[in-house]
C-alpha cells in the first residue's frame, strides 16, 4: 500500500522563515525542514494500481499558479482542543482552484471526492494533549506575512510514518503551467 498526498513544496527561504517561528508552545511537535508543505489534497492509502492512477491523472491538470505569500497563523482543533499550528498561505483562491482541478483529475482516477472545506496552510506543528496553552503563540504571529514567492510544480509524495513521525517522499513532480 502507498500513502499518498499533492503538495506544493514553498522555496527554501520561506521554510527558513518558518522554522524561525517554531517556539514557544511547551510539547508542540514541530515540523522539520522536509515536512513542510502545503497540501493540495490528501489520497491516503491506496494500492499500487491506483497509485499508478493517480500519477498518471495528475499529468492532465495545467494551471498558472500566481505568486504566493505567507498570511497570519491558525490553529485546527477536535472538539475545541489545538492538535495543529499551521501558517496560512495567500491568495486563497488560485489555491482552491487548483485543489478543485486536483480533486477532479483524482476523481476521473477512482477516487471518492474531498469531502472537507480546503483551507490553503503550511502545517508548522502537531499538538498533542499534553502541548502547552498556544495562545501567545497565535497572537505573537498573527500578523505573519511574506514577500511574494513563487512555486513552479506540485509534487505528488508518498508518507512514511515511523516513531520519530512522517517522512515525505516525492514521487512525481508535475509543471504547473497554464494550457
Amino acid at each position: 500500500m502507498h500513502r499518498l498526498f499533492v503538495a506544493l513544496r514553498p522555496p527554501a527561504a520561506i521554510r527558513d522563515l518558518l522554522i524561525d517561528l517554531m517556539d514557544g508552545v511547551d510539547g508542540a511537535r514541530w515540523q522539520d525542514d522536509d515536512q513542510l508543505h502545503l497540501t493540495l489534497r490528501y489520497i491516503g492509502e491506496v494500492d499500487s494500481r491506483t497509485a499508478d492512477d493517480v500519477a498518471a491523472a495528475l499529468t492532465s491538470i495545467r494551471f498558472d499558479l500566481p505568486a504566493l505569500r505567507l498570511s497570519g497563523c491558525g490553529m485546527f482543533d477536535t472538539r475545541g482542543r489545538p492538535n495543529a499550528l499551521w501558517a496560512g498561505v495567500a491568495p486563497r483562491e488560485p489555491l482552491a482552484i487548483l485543489h478543485k482541478k486536483v480533486d477532479q483529475a483524482l476523481i476521473r482516477a477512482g477516487l471518492e471526492p474531498e469531502h472537507r472545506a480546503y483551507v490553503p496552510h503550511i502545517t508548522l506543528a502537531r499538538l498533542p494533549g499534553s502541548a502547552g496553552p498556544v495562545d501567545g503563540f497565535l497572537a505573537r504571529h498573527a500578523a505573519l506575512s511574506s514577500a511574494d514567492f513563487s512555486i513552479a510544480h506540485m509534487t505528488l509524495y508518498e508518507s512514511h510514518l515511523g516513531s520519530a513521525g512522517a517522512s515525505y517522499e516525492p514521487v512525481e513532480r508535475y509543471a504547473l503551467t497554464g494550457s
